[in-house]
């Protein structure tokens, strides 16, 4: 193939083709995707002395505060048959994953301004990216989770292979909620202001130091429950150390969340990415 034949021409004037066009373009330019994630590791704690450890330490100091203050509170109510350790890191890492995701997705495309204004890059490469560091960083935190189990828990079961699908599935919800914000936020920065104190919200609204035992029979019980970052959280907890076995509407819940939220966004960001780019 001759450089000719090889060479990509961008048609500002080439319509979308809504859904497709957005997927074609993660799969086209995955390689970049690979460089962006791997900037986002290695520039983060670039100067930093731990480096990527941090990774891992920044969640485990909020656990050991947590654990220290809630221990024996939460600890000890309902019937709880793994470790309070073991049940706080998991709630944290997901919560965690969900709300850096979350935000670095949605604020991605206008951090990346100085990038866009110069070269045509897809925005929505630049979405996907950041949600997947926040994968990464997820997977890294794992390692001391496996390691709680495995000493205080009664030991890692066989649905530990299982873990993939929830981390996926979440990314895909991560993605789908961050173009989103991202569409709005290059009309109005407030959104991004917005979107963290409602990811925050979320958070509250999962038994992630709490469990759900404290709001049961309530009508709170619904709320936590139409969360759809419950059922990844409990789902989680059952395939990564055998936690109470979830209803079967969880795992409906958790595949059709992130299906929605992941076609919703990609639809959302095809039908304004002319007006997002021109914006910026």
């Amino acid at each position: 193939m001759t450089s000719a034949q090889s060479t990509v021409y961008y048609d500002s004037d080439l319509a979308r083709r809504p859904l497709i066009s957005e997927f074609q373009n993660f799969w086209r330019y995955r390689g970049l995707i690979r460089l962006l994630v791997t900037r986002d590791l290695t520039v983060r704690y670039k100067r930093s002395v731990l480096g990527v450890w941090w990774t891992i330490l920044n969640p485990m100091l909020t656990i050991a505060v947590l654990w220290v203050v809630f221990s024996n509170i939460f600890g000890r109510f309902g019937v709880m048959e793994e470790p309070y350790v073991v049940y706080l890191t998991a709630g944290i890492l997901i919560s965690t994953y969900f709300s850096q995701g979350v935000i670095a997705a949605g604020s991605a495309i206008v951090n990346s301004r100085n990038i866009l204004i110069k070269m045509y890059i897809p925005p929505e490469i630049f979405s996907l990216a950041t949600a997947v560091a926040a994968a990464t960083h997820f997977v890294l935190s794992l390692l001391p989770l496996f390691i709680m189990v495995l000493v205080l828990g009664p030991g890692i079961p066989w649905t530990v292979i299982l873990i993939p699908i929830p981390l996926v599935l979440l990314l895909m919800l991560i993605t789908g909620a961050g173009l989103v914000i991202a569409s709005a936020a290059v009309y109005f920065r407030d959104v991004l202001d917005i979107s963290r104190v409602v990811v925050q919200l979320f958070n509250y609204l999962i038994p992630t130091f709490w469990t759900i035992d404290f709001v049961e029979g309530t009508a709170a019980e619904y709320v936590v429950k139409a969360n759809p970052v419950y059922s990844f959280l409990v789902i989680f907890r059952w395939w990564v150390y055998g936690g109470p076995t979830p209803p079967a509407w969880t795992i409906g819940m958790m595949f059709g969340s992130a299906v929605l939220a992941l076609i919703f966004g990609v639809y959302v960001f095809s039908r304004n990415w002319r007006r997002v780019v021109s914006r910026l």
